[in-house]
């Protein structure tokens, strides 16, 4: 469950539960079963412990295959750090971070509102029906 209100969602603690859910939600509720999102959350939650990103290169190949599958779908997000090292060559660290913003968005459902009222409606709905004609009617420039 979400924290207490006026907590920012970087300030809530997110549970296993919680990402179970945001899976669903950012799948597809008939696509998922419930049981294989929890499992998901699960495997995912125990890569992060009560980290707040983890170091990418800790990550199997099918591992690494969930997890770009959840940075599609929004729930996770990468970053990444360089550094020289001693003699001159860049180092690259990768990271994975939970977008909690989307989490939450994604649990709370207004995420499926913001998509549902971008497939209502269109740019060109707004256009008054007379200016279609216009181009018709306007001077051609030699």
């Amino acid at each position: 469950m979400p924290a207490a209100r006026g907590n920012s969602s970087r300030e809530r603690t997110l549970t296993v539960d919680n990402l179970s859910m945001a899976i669903r939600n950012s799948i597809d509720r008939d696509d998922m079963p419930a049981e294989q999102a929890l499992a998901m959350a699960q495997h995912v939650m125990n890569f992060f412990g009560y980290s707040e990103r983890i170091i990418d290169n800790m990550l199997e190949p099918e591992d690494r295959d969930a997890f770009y599958m959840l940075e599609d779908s929004g729930i996770l997000t990468t970053e990444r750090e360089e550094t020289t090292l001693y003699d001159g060559r860049e180092w690259r660290i990768h990271y994975w971070l939970f977008r909690k913003e989307r989490i939450w968005a994604l649990i709370n459902g207004t995420e499926i509102v913001e998509q549902i009222a971008d497939v209502d409606t269109s740019i060109y709905d707004n256009v008054p029906d007379d200016v279609w004609g216009m181009s018709r009617q306007l001077p051609v420039r030699k």
